[in-house]
């Protein structure tokens, strides 16, 4: 079966008070027919991050209304939509009973998360309750690119450029932090999936390990353990609408066909049957394209 592990769907109440947004974002039934159309089982329901919460007042708020949308539109269709649930992160109180309210009550079996909160990353100690209990629990986090003042955006803030590169770059240095700090380590049966190749990390491969070795070798950076690469290709990451086969060949080479997801970013990328093609043209197994396309992310959910 195909599982799209990256698509969105947006509660009215959430498009209305976000300022990039639009109706199409909250339609579920273009979603459905489009899935039909592309051969989709099943598509994960994930959080694109937005500004929201400015003007609902906190992510709490938009937790709660987003939560409460999202489960009922997957129990209005079992069958077809996997939610993964949004945190109350501006709240350490309701952080931990949010999570449980999730994923007991409203039945959510993954978490979704950003990359950074207000220049606060994933390696702050705010979130280690929830990386307990998520790897307690064996429930996957979602980790999508910040949008609202991602990295470098405080020196540049451009409609082309922020998206482009400073998404990207956002994620790059929230896996890279979340190395740094030990969590990787910490938490090894973490189930991390990001989006859009892990950001810049498949590029980075040989400079992580160079430098790593360079700078240990000066005693000038602290002793991972083991080298930079061994924790990095341990995370999932999601192929997010891209449509460039270099792209996914690099990222083969580093994470291995084990720990990519196919996802489409719809709708913010509609051209879904591309980024579906470029996964079956690749010169791999057709079982490692299966794989891929569906059945990495059903060992990951317990489907």
């Amino acid at each position: 079966m195909i599982i799209d592990s990256h698509s969105h769907w947006l509660p009215r109440q959430i498009i209305e008070n976000a300022h990039f947004f639009h109706k199409g974002w909250g339609d579920i039934e273009a979603q459905l027919n489009l899935m039909a159309k592309a051969g989709i089982g099943k598509a994960v329901l994930s959080y694109p991050t937005s500004d929201a919460h400015l003007k609902l007042g906190s992510i709490s708020l938009v937790a709660r209304i987003y939560n409460d949308y999202v489960a009922k539109v997957c129990r209005q269709h079992r069958d077809k939509f996997i939610g993964a649930a949004v945190l109350p992160v501006d709240n350490k109180v309701d952080l931990l009973s949010e999570f449980k309210r999730a994923t007991e009550e409203l039945g959510f079996p993954a978490l979704s998360l950003a990359s950074s909160y207000s220049g606060i990353y994933l390696d702050d100690a705010i979130f280690l309750p929830i990386y307990k209990l998520a790897q307690e629990k064996e429930i996957p986090i979602f980790v999508h690119a910040q949008i609202v003042h991602p990295i470098g955006s405080e020196r540049v803030e451009d409609p082309l450029l922020t998206p482009v590169i400073e998404y990207v770059f956002d994620t790059t240095i929230c896996i890279g932090k979340l190395l740094m700090s030990g969590i990787f380590a910490e938490y090894p049966r973490l189930k991390l999936i990001f989006a859009n190749l892990g950001g810049a990390i498949p590029f980075l491969q040989q400079r992580f390990d160079a430098t790593y070795q360079m700078l240990r070798g000066m005693n000038f950076v602290k002793d991972l353990g083991k080298n930079p690469t061994e924790y990095l290709k341990n995370i999932y990451v999601d192929t997010g609408g891209d449509k460039v086969k270099n792209n996914l060949v690099l990222a083969l080479d580093f994470f291995g066909p084990q720990h990519i997801l196919w996802g489409s970013d719809w709708p913010a990328k509609p051209d879904v049957a591309g980024s579906l093609q470029v996964v079956k043209d690749l010169d791999i197994s057709a079982s490692d394209k299966a794989d891929i396309l569906g059945g990495n992310l059903e060992r990951l959910l317990a489907l």
